[in-house]
């Protein structure tokens, strides 16, 4: 088909869907904010649940955005959209130019929620409380220290930050932290053999292939701890070291222990590029604030403005195996509506 669609976002999600628009012939715009492709994907240093290096995906998503049909545009945002003569979009980005297609994909992911909104876990206030994207880096670099500069000895991993929870009204389930905890925790012990490795949970969801088998080998093989219980506060010591309490609710006992770091494993949110962008497009928002499709079941990809499509964890918190299928899912949709709606 002699058509072109302007995706927005080169995420996991949008250099997928534009590798396989390509394929079919489809020459794609992919509009990318940032300096270089990847998304949130480039702060990963392991998959789960088979641990494979990130950087093999990475790598095979550049490799695909060399493919003749696809045109990168780095380090630019939209700013205008208007609809052309025939039912097409003219979108104006932040550097001047004009991009012209015949439909839209919004591919602009999720963003990490900021753990200093939640101040009683002391995130950038006590210098031993990490969030699991700062943890993740620390694997790429194969050293894990406090800010002393030696190995702890006791390590807490603490679930569900920005995550149902009313006070950040944040009331839904970002679905990949309990697993993402399970995963580091494996990392830990192996990086570890000698810490303790704790992880306060409120319930553990593991919801997706290898994910349960992966969270029984973290108890006995690898020697996890798993404490079912919120963390209600936490200081901090002359020595630097995390303090804090929290109530095992099993047992129905209060704890207070003394943790050498601390890991706060933090959510997803809806990215202010989503909300951006849905309101640039008069998209809807979901009560979550992603963005809303016309139907959970048989148009997920699809929205009210005709023309413009979704994929990936700009619609909702998904995985990594999810958000590629998903963005599959929508050059397939968008496939066909340009043969439908826009034939020659």
């Amino acid at each position: 088909m002699d058509k072109s669609v302007i995706i927005i976002g080169a995420g996991a999600a949008g250099c997928e869907a534009a590798y396989r628009l390509a394929e079919a012939g489809i020459t794609v715009e992919l509009v990318e904010k940032e300096n270089e492709t990847g998304g949130n994907l480039n702060n990963w240093h392991q998959l789960f649940p088979d641990r494979k290096q990130a950087e093999e995906l990475r790598r095979t998503l550049r490799e695909h955005l060399s493919h003749p049909a696809i045109r990168v545009h780095r380090g630019v945002m939209p700013v205008r959209w208007e609809r052309t003569e025939n039912g097409g979009f003219r979108v104006e980005v932040n550097d001047g130019a004009l991009l012209e297609s015949d439909a839209l994909l919004v591919a602009t992911g999720f963003q990490t929620f900021d753990a200093r909104r939640k101040e009683e876990y002391g995130y950038g206030i006590y210098e031993n409380v990490v969030t699991s994207v700062e943890l993740e880096n620390f694997f790429a670099n194969r050293r894990i220290a406090t800010s002393a500069g030696v190995a702890p000895k006791r390590i807490g991993l603490i679930q569900c930050v920005g995550s149902r929870d009313e006070k950040t009204c944040n009331f839904h389930c970002s679905k990949v932290c309990c697993i993402t905890a399970v995963k580091q925790a494996i990392e830990l012990r192996e990086m570890l053999p000698d810490a303790e490795i704790l992880c306060f949970y409120m319930d553990m969801r593991m919801f997706g292939p290898g994910y349960e088998e992966m969270y029984r080998e973290a108890q006995e093989k690898y020697r996890i701890k798993f404490v079912r219980g919120r963390l209600s506060e936490a200081s901090e010591n002359r020595e630097k070291q995390v303090i804090v309490k929290c109530e095992d609710t099993l047992v129905g006992k209060p704890l207070r222990m003394t943790l050498d770091l601390m890991v706060l494993m933090v959510g997803m949110e809806a990215s202010e590029s989503s909300r951006s962008i849905a309101r640039t497009l008069g998209l809807e928002l979901a009560p979550n604030l992603f963005i809303k499709t016309c139907d959970p079941h048989y148009a997920a990809n699809r929205t009210a403005v005709e023309g413009v499509f979704v994929a990936g964890c700009c619609t909702m918190p998904m995985n990594l195996t999810e958000t590629l299928h998903d963005a599959r899912s929508a050059a397939m949709e968008i496939r066909n509506y340009l043969a439908l709606n826009h034939k020659p």
